[in-house]
């Protein structure tokens, strides 16, 4: 058959055909192309890497950043809750200075009133000791007829009065 006769020779042919194609291929993607892409791969990993350490740089920056600004606003709140403080101790020591004057005033005024009266009191019970001896006096001069010199008729209200 000549188409197995022709194998032989086309074979070899076609054999070197494709070995020389695959070789070319080779040498351009393998030595060419290859080495061009891993060096852009590695210059984008070490790129990569790169940005990963700068994110992780400012990560920490930003922590430190947020700690500062959290230490000076605790201190500022500290600050603040201070100075509430002394203002609620200083409006508590004018408040109780005022009432302490005011209740003095009161405790004077309630003692004046107490003097007054305990004056009218005494001035009432004189008048009202004077006023029963009278009547003693005249309600025994009426009853019983016998005179009570105005002495004894004070004498014995006081006696009735106070105890």
């Amino acid at each position: 058959m000549p188409q197995i006769e022709q194998v032989a020779a086309t074979f070899a042919s076609q054999l070197f055909w494709v070995v020389l194609t695959f070789g070319l291929a080779y040498l351009i993607i393998g030595r060419g192309m290859v080495p061009k892409v891993q060096a852009t791969m590695d210059d984008r990993d070490t790129q990569v890497a790169g940005d990963l350490q700068a994110a992780e740089a400012a990560r920490v920056a930003a922590d430190a950043d947020e700690e500062n600004w959290r230490s000076q606003e605790n201190a500022a709140r500290e600050a603040a809750r201070q100075k509430l403080a002394a203002a609620k101790a200083q409006a508590t020591a004018r408040t109780e200075a005022t009432l302490a004057a005011s209740d003095a005033e009161h405790q004077v005024r309630v003692s004046a009133a107490e003097a007054q009266i305990a004056a009218a009191s005494q001035a009432a019970s004189g008048e009202i000791e004077g006023i029963a001896a009278d009547l003693a006096r005249d309600i025994v001069a009426r009853v019983s007829g016998a005179p009570v010199s105005e002495d004894e008729a004070r004498g014995a209200v006081k006696v009735v009065m106070h105890g």
